[in-house]
């Protein structure tokens, strides 16, 4: 696929993404959009996406282990929801999120980066138990278990994003410029390079790459971007307690960052639309959809462990292979050929 008929299929993707949850019969077009519950689902996969964006560029492409996404999107939620009561607009605390992740993410990620990067998972196994621990005991900042409720929407230009359907429009917007700025981070000298990392950590650092600095940088980004979507979060359900931020969750970012393709640029969404999406489509199936839900992902693991964008990539594989076969004798064969006449 050439590079225009990519950014064609982008722009078609976005606009589809925009029009698709509205009304659009006052324009003469028979579809009566999503009601409130399904905008609100679809806002929910792409915050959750942000999150596996910043799993995936950790894990996917830095090779690191992380076990605290939950609780960084946990930070940047509850920061988003004090800030904003104490009067702060949504972009300030917007950005605020993002940064006090970042730094937290440098200060956990250093000392246990000087070691072994293994030591990271279980550096952040333990931040992810003590930051859930904070958000539940600590009832003076954080509510406690009541959580903090009445978290308003914000507003953009005059004009409140309280309608469902606005809001979601903003977390469409956010949700393109963090794709946006990874995809340009990815392309660029330091997603070489923790590409390299991934590969062979020992043969960047012979060529002069820096390891523990890009490490370091891949986890602080990757749990940025945590803070980011948890800023996101918090005004689409308008009311956080800690059950969303606590060790559970951290792993079905895992695992939807494995189910989605480890390393590939769309599996964070796929991934997200495993964990939000198909749920809510098997929930005809009453109580027995969880059951269902558990074995289609078990189902996907085994057969393809690398996830529904390498299953994609191996069946367009197979299926350009017959075409190529068709063009002839290669380049090999036809020495061959050659060196056996007389």
């Amino acid at each position: 696929m050439n590079r225009s008929l990519k950014i064609a299929l982008g722009v078609l993707l976005l606009a589809l993404f925009i029009l698709g949850p509205a009304d659009l019969t006052g324009l003469g077009i028979p579809w009566p959009g999503l009601k409130r519950y399904g905008t609100y689902i679809l806002s929910l996969w792409l915050v959750t996406a942000v999150a596996a964006m910043g799993v995936n560029l950790i894990v996917g492409y830095a090779g690191l282990e992380t076990l605290a996404q939950a609780a960084f999107l946990g930070i940047g939620a509850y920061t988003t929801a004090l800030l904003q009561k104490a009067g702060l607009p949504f972009g300030a605390t917007f950005l605020i999120s993002g940064a006090l992740c970042f730094i937290i993410g440098i200060v956990l990620g250093f000392p246990a980066l000087r070691v072994q990067k293994h030591y990271l998972a279980f550096v952040t196994l333990a931040f992810s138990v003590f930051v859930w621990l904070v958000i539940r005991n600590e009832d003076w900042l954080t509510g406690g278990v009541d959580g903090i409720k009445n978290i308003k929407r914000p507003e953009l230009l005059g004009l409140s994003l309280r309608p469902a359907l606005y809001y979601y429009w903003l977390v469409l917007g956010l949700t393109s410029v963090m794709t946006g700025i990874l995809w340009w981070i990815l392309h660029s000298p330091w997603g070489r390079a923790f590409t390299a990392l991934r590969e062979n950590a020992v043969r960047a650092e012979s060529l002069g790459i820096d390891v523990r600095g890009y490490t370091l940088l891949a986890f602080a980004i990757g749990s940025a971007y945590a803070g980011f979507a948890g800023a996101m979060y918090a005004p689409l359900v308008e009311f956080i307690d800690p059950s969303p931020f606590a060790l559970g969750p951290s792993l079905m970012y895992m695992l939807m960052v494995v189910a989605g393709g480890a390393g590939s640029f769309v599996g964070p969404f796929l991934g997200a639309a495993v964990a939000v999406l198909l749920p809510e489509w098997l929930r005809g199936a009453e109580g027995y959809y969880l059951i269902i839900f558990a074995l289609l992902v078990m189902i996907l693991m085994a057969f393809c462990p690398t996830g529904i964008a390498g299953l994609y990539e191996r069946l367009t594989t197979r299926a350009r292979r017959p075409h190529a076969d068709d063009k002839g004798p290669t380049l090999g064969t036809a020495t061959t050929v050659a060196e056996q006449k007389p």
